[in-house]
């Protein structure tokens, strides 16, 4: 069990990216007070969370209501997370992160209280990558331990990437250009190589 945690957090924690969030957290709360900045890191957070902990629980279910089999949704999952991968690789999916994030010219303040859902929480924080690994890590624990540890791994990364968007303007200062385009093409690899092994699973499912 402590194997298919520990893929499963690496899973998560490379596809939601904390530090990939931080150059776009900065640029959506700019002109904001600290406290109002805090506000949104908090209320992104907790709505990537709800959003998370929805399909955790639900996933299976919507699966069988769909008609879908566990193996052929981990070859689509795979597949997927794969794509991230290579977009983090060839520095991609910062670009389209940016794009989605991009805040308006004239933002008042409420406003970007109200877009912290729309785009931080989706899709930057749970996204397609992020629901599609929680409903495969979920459907597919070994048990119900497996699950709730599952579970505690996406609260331990929602904290943490909570805990990195407070001190995202310290982070950015010393990782720098670099810093981030190295972090984030070893994160893409590392993806990559897990996204394949998701989607041979997948495969030998389908094809016993």
């Amino acid at each position: 069990m402590f194997s298919y945690l520990l893929q499963t957090f690496t899973t998560l924690f490379v596809v939601i990216d904390p530090l990939a969030i931080i150059p776009m957290f900065i640029a959506f709360t700019a002109g904001l007070t600290e406290t109002q900045r805090r506000f949104v890191g908090r209320r992104a957070c907790l709505a990537a969370l709800l959003i998370l902990l929805t399909f955790a629980f639900l996933g299976n279910g919507l699966l069988q209501v769909a008609g879908i089999s566990l193996p052929a949704f981990r070859v689509a999952g795979g597949i997927l997370l794969f794509w991230i991968g290579f977009q983090m690789v060839f520095q991609k999916r910062s670009d389209r992160k940016a794009v989605d994030a991009a805040p308006p010219d004239q933002t008042s303040d409420a406003d970007a209280l109200g877009l912290a859902v729309f785009p931080l929480a989706m899709p930057l924080i749970a996204g397609p990558g992020a629901i599609a690994a929680v409903i495969v890590a979920t459907t597919h624990a070994p048990g119900f331990g497996a699950f709730l540890g599952v579970i505690g791994l996406i609260v331990a990364i929602i904290a943490m990437t909570f805990a990195v968007l407070q001190l995202a303007e310290r982070i950015d200062a010393i990782m720098g250009v670099t810093g981030r385009a190295v972090i984030s093409r070893l994160l893409g690899i590392l993806l990559a190589a897990l996204a394949v092994q998701i989607a041979a699973d997948g495969f030998r499912g389908l094809f016993p």
